[in-house]
């Protein structure tokens, strides 16, 4: 009996006019075989996965990373890697999803249970012979960046701790963190909430959810619709009071913005006004510098620092806020990076058939740092980039440490010590 599809929804294969430049632009076929390309794996295998026809026998759409670098390049507009994303969903629901994709695509389970316990949590997952383990039963790559939980509390713990001692005032502002900051950087929404409050905004951080972006990338449509119904939900009294609603992740706010609402068809009210409400940070950041609102009272640092604007940052077509606010601190030498992807893409650098090709992919960011080092006097010291994986990769293949942007706003601020990843009393 033929399964549900999740490719009745979504753009018009026969858009698509076979010129190949997704294919010629795309950093997993260039390095690897077992992807034919964007337009082979995306519009053309389409046709054989249309309703009423039997499940096309290539998989290779696996091997689609999701960098959305096809979509950014495509002449006609095709959305390809949604596409490839809902040609995998069909291939979860006809051949079933394996226990590590289901695990990789549950960060906020994981993240709340390694909460409760991180340093134990720590330990299990970073030791030699728990990574082999893992990489023999699992097949999670034995190499791969995976986070550290945050050994000093959530960020939930810290705005709990620091209640009283929040901006209160008649400008507002909504606050998603993410998975990634509540459990394992709670010092990225530490830093957020900073420069906002510097700004004059009270920070509103309200329950929410996981944006379920893990889930859509292995292929759990139908979990993923759990979770960004949870968020509708959840954020739908600060949409209706007309609150901005600010995210840190890049991948989160795109997947509220754009991802979850297409994907998973979702077009109420509630569903159309969370889409409407949500900017990445530093796109509402240059906003309020375009209008006059931004405070420039700057800090000099004269530091070299590399960025780079990861792939789902460029998809929310932008431009790049973060570059242009960096560059108004006094004395900033942000060289901007131009690589096609880091090659972690979410979760898919973590598995062990993919990571060699993530690695391959990523050299061309990694070559771009290394030679930014080589060629300033003073040398790099760390780098700069808005996604959480990219920056895990980014310190994993060139050694340096990664900060997100905001942290580097906050420090021109006074307010954050950028090297120890902490906020300054005051």
């Amino acid at each position: 009996m033929h399964t549900t599809s999740w490719l009745s929804v979504g753009p018009s294969l026969d858009e698509c006019i076979k010129c190949n430049i997704c294919t010629s632009a795309c950093p997993v076929g260039a390095v690897t075989d077992l992807f034919p390309g964007p337009k082979y794996a995306g519009p053309q295998a389409q046709r054989f996965r249309e309703n009423g026809q039997p499940a096309s026998p290539d998989q290779s759409v696996d091997y689609c990373s999701g960098c959305r670098v096809c979509n950014e390049v495509c002449p006609t507009g095709v959305k390809i890697a949604e596409l490839n994303a809902r040609a995998r969903a069909q291939m979860a629901a006809e051949c079933g999803i394996p226990l590590r994709n289901r695990l990789l695509g549950r960060n906020e389970l994981l993240g709340k249970i390694g909460s409760l316990a991180p340093s134990l949590a720590n330990f299990g997952l970073h030791n030699a012979a728990s990574r082999v383990l893992a990489e023999k039963v699992m097949g999670i790559a034995r190499n791969a960046p995976l986070p550290r939980w945050s050994a000093s509390g959530t960020f939930g713990d810290w705005m709990q701790r620091t209640t009283g001692r929040r901006l209160q005032s008649t400008k507002k502002v909504v606050y998603f963190h993410g998975c990634a900051t509540m459990h394992y950087e709670p010092f990225i929404g530490q830093a957020a909430v900073a420069v906002l409050e510097h700004n004059g905004y009270e920070v509103i951080v309200p329950p929410q959810n996981c944006c379920g972006l893990p889930l859509l990338s292995n292929g759990e449509f139908k979990a993923a619709r759990s979770y960004h119904e949870g968020n509708v939900r959840k954020l739908s009294d600060g949409v209706r009071a007309g609150y901005d609603i600010v995210g840190t992740s890049t991948s989160c706010t795109l997947t509220l913005k754009e991802e979850a609402p297409e994907l998973l068809d979702m077009h109420g009210e509630d569903a159309e006004g969370l889409k409407m409400a949500v900017w990445d940070i530093f796109e509402w950041l240059r906003e309020r510098y375009e209008s006059g609102e931004l405070r420039t009272d700057f800090r000099r640092m004269d530091i070299v620092l590399p960025y780079h604007a990861p792939c789902q940052y460029r998809a929310h077509r932008v431009g790049r806020p973060a570059l242009e606010i960096l560059r108004l601190i006094p004395g900033m030498d942000v060289p901007e990076s131009h690589a096609r992807c880091c090659g972690i893409a979410g979760t898919y650098g973590y598995k062990v058939e993919k990571y060699q090709i993530a690695m391959d992919v990523g050299a061309e960011l990694f070559d771009f740092v290394r030679e930014e080092a080589r060629s300033h006097a003073a040398g790099v010291r760390m780098t700069a980039c808005d996604s959480e994986t990219c920056r895990w990769q980014l310190e994993h293949g060139t050694g340096l440490p990664s900060r997100h942007p905001i942290e580097v706003l906050a420090a021109a601020y006074g307010l954050y010590d950028l090297h120890e990843r902490r906020l300054i009393e005051r």
